[in-house]
């Protein structure tokens, strides 16, 4: 067969499946469009003093710059996902972090998942967390956005 349409075949196949996946992609959120800064804060440790760092740290960043300048989403997934449940002590900061700064959590469905499994059911989630399908997925989406990633 003639090599231009090898490679013409090729383009169709690859071209529908790339548009696809570039589809499949969790946009970056648009709720902050006048943000200088964008900041993506992992948490992955159960550690009690490294969930309320995370949280210090977006503090900080919300005071230094303003909420209207800086767009921050904490991600949790692993152990850190348990600074999402409902019952962390740090749930009334998170309200306050959530209606004050407009910060964002998110919430590794993957860990979910896992959890429900070895618990036999779900972790009950705090109501400000938004489940996403996988944390990490969710930093490389935001990070390929623009965000800076930190983990503290």
């Amino acid at each position: 067969m003639n090599p231009f349409l090898n490679t013409l075949r090729s383009a169709m196949i690859a071209l529908p499946l790339l548009l696809l996946a570039m589809g499949a992609q969790a946009e970056a959120p648009d709720d902050k469009p006048f943000a200088e800064h964008k900041l993506v804060l992992q948490i992955s440790n159960g550690d009690p003093a490294r969930q309320n760092l995370v949280l210090n740290v977006a503090n900080n960043a919300i005071r230094h710059y303003g909420p209207e300048k800086i767009d921050v989403e904490i991600v949790a997934f692993g152990p850190g996902l348990s600074l999402l449940f409902a019952d962390n002590p740090q749930a009334s900061r998170i309200d306050d972090l959530a209606v004050d700064a407009g910060i964002r959590f998110a919430a590794c469905e993957n860990t979910i998942a896992a959890v429900t499994r070895m618990r036999g059911t779900a972790p009950e989630l705090h109501a400000r967390a938004t489940p996403v399908d996988a944390g990490v997925v969710r930093i490389l989406d935001l990070t390929a956005a623009g965000y800076t990633l930190i983990s503290p």
